[in-house]
């Protein structure tokens, strides 16, 4: 019995010397193993900074962008941190923020909007502004009384003669914008967006031209009539076209002199 007892102690001698010794084997193969190298703060700003200003990228077009630039990251890496940055965000229609909408189609979007004023006998006017959203310039105005479908689709027909116009037109859900203004658009190729209601923001751009052409004419102006408010109208027109500068530009002004025209045309 002596013997066996000294047996089995030493069997579990062993077998525990085993354990510790399979306990530090797999502790040094585990520190032998490297994990993925760590993504620089500027890479993952940059994902950032792609997933947030286009929202209609995936992981994958990313991923390519990085390697245009000698970055090699992984596809799970991206959705990472596409996800961190996206989280939060408003959900877009079409992928993209308004913002960023009118920043990639400014240059081929108009505006409209109307400014109600009155008469010296207090009596209601209504000018209507059609505005180049890249350019900021004044494509179009008229005056008038009686604003209807007819009469706004006809300021649209001459804001676009030989069919040449915008590829988006905006305009809020005024009831003056009727079935004649939409197909009168239509024909020209021009695709009519409609703000959401109680959202000026949406028309931010126009809505800001609207409250100069207050502030700075109608505020000072005693309208005598009709065709004294449409000579009004065209001389801040012209001064606004031509002579105002705009923060928005860069203090530049929506049409260039003519010296300015020439140099850009013959560079």
């Amino acid at each position: 019995m002596k013997n066996l007892s000294l047996s089995v102690n030493h069997t579990d001698t062993l077998i525990g010397w085993h354990r510790q010794g399979f306990k530090l084997y797999w502790r040094k193969k585990s520190q032998g193993r490297r994990g993925r190298p760590p993504i620089a703060a500027e890479t993952i700003a940059l994902i950032e900074d792609m997933a947030v200003n286009n929202r209609t990228w995936r992981a994958k077009r990313i991923q390519g962008e990085l390697l245009k630039l000698g970055i090699k990251v992984s596809e799970e890496t991206v959705k990472k941190y596409m996800r961190r940055a996206r989280k939060g965000l408003p959900p877009s229609n079409h992928g993209q923020s308004w913002a960023t909408f009118i920043a990639n189609h400014a240059g081929e979007t108009w505006a409209c909007d109307f400014v109600q004023t009155f008469d010296v006998f207090f009596r209601t006017v209504f000018v209507y502004f059609i505005v180049e959203l890249g350019s900021r310039r004044i494509v179009h105005y008229g005056v008038t009384r009686s604003p209807g479908d007819f009469w706004v689709a006809q300021r649209v027909r001459e804001a676009t003669p030989y069919d040449e116009g915008p590829r988006f037109l905006i305009r809020d859900n005024d009831s003056k914008y009727g079935q004649c203004f939409t197909q009168v658009a239509k024909g020209r190729g021009i695709k009519v967006i409609r703000t959401p209601v109680r959202a000026p923001k949406a028309n931010a751009i126009c809505e800001r031209f609207i409250g100069s052409v207050r502030r700075e004419c109608l505020d000072h102006m005693l309208i005598l009539a009709e065709r004294h408010l449409h000579r009004l109208i065209g001389e801040y027109v012209t001064y606004f076209n031509r002579a105002r500068p705009h923060q928005g530009l860069g203090q530049r002004i929506p049409v260039p002199p003519e010296e300015d025209v020439c140099r850009i045309k013959w560079k």
